[in-house]
């Protein structure tokens, strides 16, 4: 199994390759210059491997939410990428993706991703680890304002994201005994997209070109006073 996968919907840009299994990454934390290094560094992992892109199975991206922009540029990119090599989209969840990275870099099974979204909003997120290695979500992601957060059912969840850097006490206050601490600088990865693409490639969650569409959860993704 050989899948590609992006992710630009943070501050972080980032592009990963798994064959079989094994991953290889670029990562930077560049905010500005996402549609500048993405198509270079999908290059430099297929030519470090010695492959093409028509010579994969399946793409992966980070579909939203997130920012507006990072969203749209990786939708564009692989919606592109897809059409001119014939090949299947895994879409997955930017938050699900910075649970995944949660999940693998502090063993935590209970996981709460959350983006500030501004506008005195985040992106939340709700999820565990289900016995694979892999995450999966207790409810669907949503924006919502913090103080309108009600905390998850047990207790040992760990908070992950710029989401928790906003708007931490308020967020503390709202989950009480049920949050075992949080990680606000954790920034999403394709690592973890790959994980999670190739795991959906699997559950036949690969979409033509065309469906590959972002996750911007705001109806209102401009707004001008």
């Amino acid at each position: 199994m050989k899948l590609l996968a992006i992710e630009t919907a943070t501050e972080a840009c980032s592009a990963a390759l798994s064959i079989d299994g094994e991953i290889q990454e670029c990562f930077q934390v560049e905010p500005r210059r996402h549609s500048e290094l993405i198509l270079a560094m999908m290059e430099q992992l297929l030519a470090d491997a010695g492959l093409t892109l028509n010579a994969l199975d399946a793409l992966a991206f980070g579909r939203g939410p997130g920012s507006f922009t990072g969203v749209r540029i990786a939708t564009g990119v692989v919606q592109g990428a897809a059409f001119g090599a014939d090949l299947p989209v895994v879409p997955v969840s930017t938050l699900a993706a910075l649970a995944q990275r949660g999940f693998r870099e502090y063993g935590a099974d209970r996981l709460l991703p959350a983006f500030d979204a501004r506008m005195h909003e985040l992106y939340w997120g709700c999820y565990r680890e289900d016995g694979t290695g892999l995450v999966s979500p207790e409810q669907e992601d949503r924006l919502a304002r913090p103080q309108d957060l009600d905390p998850p059912e047990g207790a040992g969840w760990l908070g992950l994201g710029s989401g928790w850097g906003a708007y931490g006490d308020v967020l503390k206050g709202r989950l009480g005994g049920a949050l075992r601490s949080y990680e606000s600088g954790l920034l999403c990865s394709a690592w973890d997209v790959a994980l999670l693409g190739v795991a959906g490639f699997a559950e036949g969650k690969g979409v033509p070109a065309e469906q590959a569409l972002p996750l911007y959860l705001r109806d209102k993704v401009a707004w001008r006073r």
